[in-house]
Formats: structure tokens, C-alpha cells, sequence
């Protein structure tokens, strides 16, 4: 991937987060599915873009990010399930 390409990828992802994050405080009833599926999609992106443009701080934070927004998915889910 280019650094070009790299750097689209990772502002998709950031925007990602923000729509994610602006929805949460936007919203009346939270869809937690949307909410995670957002979060999780934009963490993959920005550790496609992190893989060519490294920086480890960043690196260990989307992975955490990732892996709490599976969490939240599988919550989620699990909840839909119930109802």
C-alpha cells in the first residue's frame, strides 16, 4: 500500500470514530451494534494505515480499541438474541 493510499485509509477510519462517537452523544436509544461495528471498522483501518506509516503508541491503542469494540459487538448481539 502507498503512503498516499495509507493515509486516505486511516482519515476514513478517524472519521469513522467521530461519526461513531458523535452518533453516542446524538442519539435517544443507542444502537450498540451500529456503535461497536463503527468503532471496529475504523480501528481495522487505522492498523492498515498505522502498518505502513508504524508508530506503536497508536498501534497499541487501535488494537485495544479493536478488541473492545468485538467485545461490544458480541454484547451486543448476545443482548439482540435475549429481546
Amino acid at each position: 500500500m502507498s503512503g498516499m493510499a495509507a493515509n486516505v485509509i486511516g482519515l476514513i477510519g478517524s472519521a469513522l470514530f467521530v461519526i461513531a462517537f458523535a452518533y453516542s452523544n446524538m442519539t435517544q436509544a443507542m444502537n450498540f451494534v451500529l456503535f461497536n461495528l463503527l468503532n471496529l471498522v475504523g480501528a481495522v483501518l487505522l492498523i492498515a494505515s498505522l502498518s505502513v506509516h508504524f508508530n506503536l503508541a497508536a498501534m497499541v491503542l487501535e488494537i485495544a480499541w479493536a478488541i473492545i469494540a468485538i467485545l461490544g459487538l458480541g454484547k451486543a448481539w448476545l443482548g439482540r438474541k435475549k429481546a
